[in-house]
């Protein structure tokens, strides 16, 4: 009895989606979870409620996640329903704890070789071997190759045709890839050391080729559960196989429109196909977000709803569970230095409402995008930590570039102007305004030494002013030398510790946290989706990051682009991604199109408007209008539609002028359905402006509270003159 209470104490507070997840019978079992939906608590409560009923133990469970933070939390959620024995471990650690076991049997006797930490000391070496010269950044992409290539099952001699298939954007030929891959395996191989790709492919091997290692690992391991299933690469699969072993009770849990890791080989098509692969599977669709408010879960769906290719085929449409919110707003600047202001500004006020700080976050494209931010908000004295990343002025390559930036004030003429003295020092350092090579880390690198470019033209728009005597001013340029004194000002300023502030993070490292307010910065064309997403499934993995983005908010969110990059700079157009508002009616802006209709930049706010009954966010004019979805129920009070119907005939009928001049028909609908009782309600309906809230808001705010249509405009009659 005491087991069955406990089994049911499982089942208590789940809804039926996640109930159904939880009491699926034994085998392949897809959970399709949206963010937000609950994935956690719905696997862990199957996996509690199979073990409290008896069908399963817990020592036989093996769950995997892809972050120690999720394996933490997976085992807490399991001791809290009194479930113990079951293994919760990353691929890497679970992989490494059966390699170590099995070393002696599989070594012969040995111990297992030494793990490298990193692999780029070897790829250095590497590339030197063949005639190629890198710095730490061009190692660490070419590290990043290799580890794609080795999770990808593609061996040396492959990977030239491999990456041609890939449309790899590689950091060197692929041809000279290839080779310091290959160099790379035997200066390892000869070290005596191996890497993680190779620990994975060991249990494997273990696995595969030794019976009786299977045997046992299989005897261990019944149960399997896979999180975060759309990023799995081909070698976890093929270490998930070799675990299985052809049985299928597994239980993975993915969404489709959060996959933003295939650079790294990370491919959905496991989940996609998980149906195809395992004919008899049950799927469940986890649409309850309980995360976010409906404004915020209606602009998410927006956004994925444009989605396409092979993930968009199992895209959700959640459904918000909380109370409604602020709407998102869109704000649009002159320059990514005031968009950076704002933000902070926006912070400040957040937190002296009583927001704390790290409950607030500010997300962008790439690490480089932070400098701006952390100077903001350091100005502002906003705290802040960075996530993921290191601060701006802690990175090498500006640790680096500023020590140039020092020597090259002995030898720059003072008169050279402050950008071309900035540009021809960090030639020093190997940097060029050319284009950014290619490679993750070096194209880092080289934008990060282009903010300071940026930094120094911005700096130089602001000359200094000597007073000169009491009434005059005379301007003269800001040197080199001034400008190297105020990026240490600036990083003294941002190395002080803050242990507990705004989180400012890369979409990529925000993915699976959350906070109450969320910034979305820096959203225009070339950024988001960025210049170098080039085919159709790398521009779609562009907009499935801005979903993650927005369903990382729980409350607050703002959206916001610059439409330069710096002030009189180049004027850029906002993200495509962003859903297209519409311009009838209220003064509404278009947040994409062609440049010669680019909303006029300013620091003023464009709403966007969510349906009243269902959060989704609304596009479409009339919708907007009305304030909910063509396809939700109408609440219209039919007789105070009839008594407008008639006013507006009357009103018409004075003016000589077609009925639909006054107000149009779905104005009318929009007013008899949402009753406004104040003017600013009136003002807030698409189609109505001051003018006429003017000439007929005292009028339509009477027939709203129940006046009758003659009290506000009598009939006229006429008498035929004999």
């Amino acid at each position: 009895m005491a087991v069955h209470s406990d089994a049911e104490r499982v089942l208590a507070g789940l809804d039926p989606e996640q109930r159904g997840a939880v009491t699926a019978p034994a085998g392949p079992v897809c959970i399709l979870a949206g963010a937000g939906t609950g994935k956690t608590r719905a696997v862990t409560s199957r996996i509690a409620h199979r073990a409290l009923t008896g069908e399963i133990s817990g020592r036989h469970v093996l769950a995997v996640t892809f972050t120690a933070r999720a394996a933490a939390e997976m085992r807490s959620r399991l001791s809290a329903l009194g479930v113990s024995g079951v293994q919760a471990r990353t691929f890497h650690a679970a992989a490494l704890r059966q390699v170590r076991y099995f070393a002696p049997r599989l070594l012969d006797g040995r111990a297992m070789p030494e793990l490298l930490d990193s692999k780029v000391r070897l790829v250095t070496l590497a590339a030197a071997r063949v005639g190629l010269r890198t710095d730490r950044a061009a190692a660490r992409d070419l590290a990043g190759e290799i580890e794609w290539a080795k999770s990808s099952l593609v061996e040396p001699a492959e990977y030239v045709v491999a990456a041609a298939k890939a449309l790899r954007d590689t950091p060197h030929e692929p041809a000279k890839v290839a080779e310091v891959f290959a160099a790379y395996e035997k200066i390892k191989r000869g070290n005596g050391v191996i890497d993680f790709e190779d620990m994975l492919r060991a249990a494997v091997w273990g696995i595969e080729e030794h019976a009786d290692v299977a045997e046992q690992v299989r005897a261990q391991y019944r149960h399997f559960v896979v999180d975060e299933y759309q990023d799995v690469n081909p070698l976890q699969q093929r270490l998930l196989d070799a675990w299985l072993g052809g049985r299928d009770d597994l239980t993975v849990v993915g969404d489709a429109s959060q996959t933003i890791y295939s650079f790294t080989g990370a491919t959905s098509s496991y989940l996609v196909d998980f149906p195809r692969r395992h004919r008899n599977a049950v799927v469940v669709r986890l649409v309850r977000d309980y995360r976010s408010t409906p404004q915020v879960v209606g602009l998410a769906n927006a956004v994925i709803s444009q989605a396409r290719g092979a993930e968009a085929r199992l895209r959700l449409e959640l459904s918000g569970q909380r109370p409604p919110g602020p709407e998102p707003e869109l704000r649009i600047f002159t320059d990514e230095p005031a968009e950076a202001n704002a933000v902070a500004a926006r912070a400040r006020a957040l937190i002296d409402a009583g927001t704390p700080a790290r409950e607030i976050a500010v997300l962008f494209r790439t690490n480089a995008q932070s400098e701006a931010y952390e100077k903001a908000l350091t100005e502002a004295e906003v705290p802040y930590v960075v996530q993921g990343a290191e601060r701006f002025f802690e990175r090498a390559e500006v640790r680096q570039a500023m020590v140039a930036l020092r020597a090259a004030t002995r030898s720059i003429p003072g008169e050279t102007p402050l950008p071309a003295a900035v540009v021809e020092a960090l030639a020093a350092v190997g940097w060029s305004p050319e284009t950014p090579p290619a490679g993750g880390a070096a194209r880092e690198r080289w934008e990060a030494l282009a903010a300071l470019v940026q930094l120094a033209e911005e700096y130089a728009a602001t000359p200094t002013v000597l007073p000169i005597g009491e009434a005059a001013t005379v301007e003269r340029a800001v040197t080199l030398a001034e400008f190297t004194d105020e990026l240490h000002r600036r990083a003294s300023q941002q190395h002080v510790p803050t242990l507990d502030g705004v989180t400012l993070a890369s979409l990529h490292s925000a993915k699976g946290l959350e906070w109450d307010a969320v910034f979305l910065v820096g959203l225009s064309e070339g950024t988001l989706p960025t210049t170098y997403a080039k085919t159709a499934e790398q521009v779609e993995e562009e907009r499935r990051l801005l979903y993650v983005g927005v369903t990382r908010a729980r409350e607050w969110l703002w959206l916001s682009y610059a439409v330069a990059r710096s002030p009189g700079g180049r004027a850029r157009r906002p993200s495509r991604f962003l859903p297209q508002l519409d311009r009838s009616g209220g003064g509404g802006e278009r947040a994409r199109g062609a440049s010669t209709t680019m909303p006029r930049p300013e620091r003023r706010r464009t709403q966007i408007v969510s349906c009243r009954i269902c959060g989704a966010t609304l596009l479409a004019g009339p919708e907007r209008k009305l304030g909910r979805c063509a396809t939700c129920p109408s609440d219209i009070d039919e007789e105070l539609h009839e008594r407008l119907r008639e006013w507006r005939r009357r009103v018409a009928g004075d003016q000589r002028v077609p009925a639909y001049v006054v107000f149009t028909d779905a104005t009318l609908t929009a007013l008899a359905e949402r009753r406004p009782s104040r003017p600013e309600d009136l003002i807030a309906i698409a189609g109505i402006g001051p003018r006429k809230l003017g000439l007929y808001g005292e009028s339509v705010l009477a027939l709203v509270g129940g006046a009758a249509v003659d009290d506000v405009c009598p009939e006229k009659t006429f008498e035929i003159e004999p």
